[in-house]
């Protein structure tokens, strides 16, 4: 493990009629790449609360958030990334990108149609295992 700074995040997999959110990357080093949406964990927050908080800002609903996945941790050259990832449902409101450039709804049999950010690629594996059960 090499001494870069370990940034905390969180990502949501939203869930809606079977099928998961993945919404593409507008700006910085990874624009263009697709993840699963989310943010920085703020000091003092849960996990779960970051997540809301930052569903909100992106994306302007209200997400429930359910099912703890995994916790990624994956190495960029930069800093090392530790990513909770939680299933999630729509509470209220409409789907708005604030951040990002486009969003697809994916069965599981389309997960692997987008280029995933290299951190967010892990996850597919037990998304699908989710969905299907």
């Amino acid at each position: 493990m090499n001494n870069a700074k370990t940034v905390k995040v969180v990502a949501a997999i939203i869930i809606h009629d079977n099928k998961i959110f993945a919404t593409q990357r507008g700006y910085g080093e990874f624009k263009d790449g697709w993840e699963f949406p989310g943010g920085k964990i703020e000091p003092g927050e849960t996990p779960q609360e970051a997540l809301a908080r930052e569903i909100k800002e992106e994306l302007d609903i209200e997400i429930e958030v359910k099912d703890f996945l995994e916790t990624v941790e994956y190495d960029y050259p930069e800093f090392h990334l530790s990513m909770d990832c939680f299933f999630c449902v729509i509470r209220s409101g409409e789907l708005v990108l604030k951040e990002h450039e486009a969003a697809k709804w994916l069965t599981a049999e389309k997960l692997d149609s987008v280029d995933w950010l290299p951190a967010d690629k892990g996850l597919i594996e037990g998304i699908r295992g989710y969905l299907r059960n």
